[in-house]
């Protein structure tokens, strides 16, 4: 996969992963720290080649953090 088809995924999935710990959790902060596992899981495994793949993850962890915290007001 090239470095934007990474960006693309880097960008969406981590607040989607978020989101979706979220609903099954009914804790944002566990969601964080499960969506932070799986991410440090693929550093670790080498799918993360470019550094700035490690930026728009944690952008992406935030915005979706943001998201599942307004989403447990409602």
């Amino acid at each position: 996969m090239d470095v934007i088809g990474k960006m693309m995924l880097a960008l969406f999935l981590p607040a989607l992963l978020v989101l979706l710990f979220t609903r099954i959790t009914y804790n944002r902060y566990v969601a964080l720290l499960l969506a932070i596992a799986l991410i440090a899981a693929s550093v670790y495994a080498g799918y993360t080649s470019p550094p700035i793949i490690f930026v728009v993850d944690a952008f992406s962890l935030t915005v979706g953090f943001w998201l599942a915290s307004r989403m447990q007001k409602k």
